[in-house]
């Protein structure tokens, strides 16, 4: 009976503890009224694998950018789909479409943090910027192990890293949303299925649905 209330105990402190990591910005209504598109940029990944001495300064930057960019499609991904199923007030523009107009502008994932959100929106068209970064102690996109108990939990070898997932209003760069959460075990095998598990956790919270925002 001690065992399961002291596993109650922890569920449920790791459900608040996921919830007091979204923000919401208090002027996020007047900000995003005139929002129509979103672009979502490829992410920033830190990584910090256990072979890593044995990996050239120039591969564990291409495993990095390899990471950062399955991120931004498994973000693309996760919002067309729920797109069909829910009425969100904004569109989401194309990752390919992103990605070229960066290019041409010789802006990459090592240089994007010198341009101002204001910036980045102008260059690409839209209202707002989807954009974050990752710490890893694992390469999420070739499949991890999903097998877990709860002395994983308590020795913390659970953890693969962290995210962070960030909206910022194109015309004064103000941040409107993030949420971060912890990478485990529990959160899926994939980049997808992490991203998923991540965003149906920060739904209730997520602030681009139309009901919500006539509320």
């Amino acid at each position: 009976m001690k065992k399961l209330l002291f596993l109650l105990f922890l569920l449920l402190n790791v459900t608040t503890y996921a919830q007091k990591n979204i923000y919401t910005s208090e002027s996020f209504d007047e900000l995003s009224k005139d929002h129509k598109t979103l672009a979502i940029m490829p992410f920033y990944a830190t990584l910090h694998l256990e072979d890593s001495k044995n990996i050239s300064k120039e591969n564990l930057k291409k495993l990095a950018e390899k990471e950062g960019y399955a991120v931004q499609n498994a973000i693309e991904t996760y919002f067309l789909k729920q797109k069909q199923k829910k009425k969100f007030s904004v569109s989401f523009q194309n990752t390919g479409i992103t990605n070229s107009m960066l290019a041409k502008k010789g802006i990459t994932i090592d240089n994007i943090d010198i341009y101002t959100t204001k910036q980045l929106s102008e260059i690409l068209g839209v209202d707002g910027i989807i954009s974050g970064n990752l710490t890893l102690k694992a390469l999420i996109s070739e499949g991890v192990s999903t097998d877990f108990d709860i002395f994983d939990y308590l020795l913390g070898d659970s953890g693969y890293g962290r995210i962070a997932i960030k909206i910022s209003d194109g015309k004064t760069s103000k941040l409107l949303w993030k949420y971060e959460k912890e990478i485990n075990k529990k959160s899926g095998k994939n980049t997808y299925e992490i991203i998923t598990d991540m965003m149906k956790k920060a739904a209730r919270k997520f602030p681009y649905e139309k009901d919500k925002k006539k509320k």
